[in-house]
């Protein structure tokens, strides 16, 4: 298998080089309206930006950035396949005028647009991020009437395009069920809210750790295995560290992630060139933490009745039976801007003997597959 990943270096506001109807999953984190860090790039999109903020006109402000945003909404109406998924991770901002200290609502403002433009609007996740110290108070401390709620959480936004994605042909289901998540792993994804730590920053430019707003690996990553199957096209349209992009190698999707600033370039590239090594260690940890589950089922007398048929071990339901996990053996460029991972083939896979991957933990004696570590 090989999937393949574009850089684009496009305004998201109109992206020319994809196609209507071309992209199966968007999975991004817009810059923040009302975020001080972002002004400036919302200025340079809209003119009228900083007039307002420089009068103290922040209502005003705010929906001026968010007429931008709009635009990125739009458009990605137009790329998207009907049954096809947006999730858009968006913080509330706050900000004092006049010494008035308000919250702007970010994530209620961007459902109102995709409702507007006729997507369906589903359940979001909280994710809480815990950035914040506990001892770090806003307003007047312990003195009531004057303290302000610490926020520590974001919004993952979900919305569909039209009606649910059908799988006709047999290949399609066939893909479909290659694609399935472990039952455990269900009932953590699917809850609405997620508890893990913020992205280190870690880019040599200030310029770009200004410009960028990078989530965890984690969170692209478990939104692709929820909401696309292996060899679907993820577009991250806010692409920056291109967290999103090395998430969707990982998972065995294809990827486009559009940036507007090719300052971003060499950054990315020398990103993902020095961490795709890595991104094996992503599924690895999902079959250790499913042999895990298995190990403390047996240790409760449960025995799960299922078999998974590419790694040979126990599964809860009939629908991991056909589960596989993509391993990404090779990163290479394949024209300007466009790289190409390679995959393990499954005879490799299944041939692969106890020690040889870097993760430890007891083995099955349900075929080779089985005893992986």
């Amino acid at each position: 298998m090989e999937t393949t990943h574009r850089l684009i270096f496009e305004d998201a506001r109109k992206v020319r080089a994809l196609d209507d109807q071309s992209i199966d999953l968007v999975v991004t984190s817009p810059p923040y309206p009302m975020i001080e860090m972002w002004d400036q790039s919302f200025a340079e999109m809209d003119s009228r930006v900083n007039g307002f903020l420089d009068n103290g006109e922040y209502a005003r402000a705010f929906e001026a950035m968010h007429q931008v945003l709009d635009q990125v909404w739009q458009e990605l109406y137009r790329v998207m396949k009907d049954g096809a998924f947006a999730c858009i991770n968006i913080g509330d901002a706050t900000r004092t005028n006049n010494g008035r200290f308000q919250l702007f609502a970010n994530h209620s403002r961007i459902q109102s647009k995709f409702f507007e433009l006729g997507f369906d609007v589903l359940p979001l996740v909280l994710w809480r991020k815990q950035t914040n110290a506990p001892n770090k108070f806003m307003g007047s401390g312990m003195l009531p009437a004057g303290a302000y709620v610490t926020l520590e959480h974001e919004y993952i936004l979900i919305f569909r395009k039209g009606s649910k994605r059908k799988f006709t042909t047999a290949e399609n289901k066939l893909k479909r069920m290659r694609s399935s998540y472990f039952w455990e792993e269900r009932n953590v994804w699917f809850s609405d809210l997620w508890d893990f730590k913020g992205a280190r920053q870690d880019m040599d430019s200030q310029a770009l750790r200004e410009r960028s707003g990078a989530f965890p690996f984690i969170l692209p990553f478990r939104l692709i295995n929820m909401y696309s199957l292996m060899e679907d096209t993820v577009l991250d349209p806010f692409l920056g560290t291109g967290t999103t992009m090395m998430a969707a190698m990982a998972a065995g999707r294809n990827s486009a992630g559009c940036e507007i600033d090719r300052g971003f370039l060499e950054p990315v590239i020398q990103r993902i060139y020095e961490q795709w090594p890595l991104l094996n260690r992503y599924n690895l940890d999902r079959i250790k933490n499913h042999l895990d589950f298995v190990d403390k089922q047996r240790d409760k007398g449960n025995q799960l009745k299922y078999m998974n048929s590419y790694f040979g071990f126990p599964v809860m339901t009939r629908q991991e039976k056909e589960l596989k996990l993509p391993f990404v053996m090779s990163f290479s460029e394949r024209d300007a801007n466009c790289f190409k991972a390679v995959y393990f083939n499954d005879q490799y896979i299944q041939s692969i003997k106890p020690g040889e991957l870097d993760i430890k933990h007891l083995t099955y004696d349900h075929g080779v597959q089985a005893r992986l570590f």
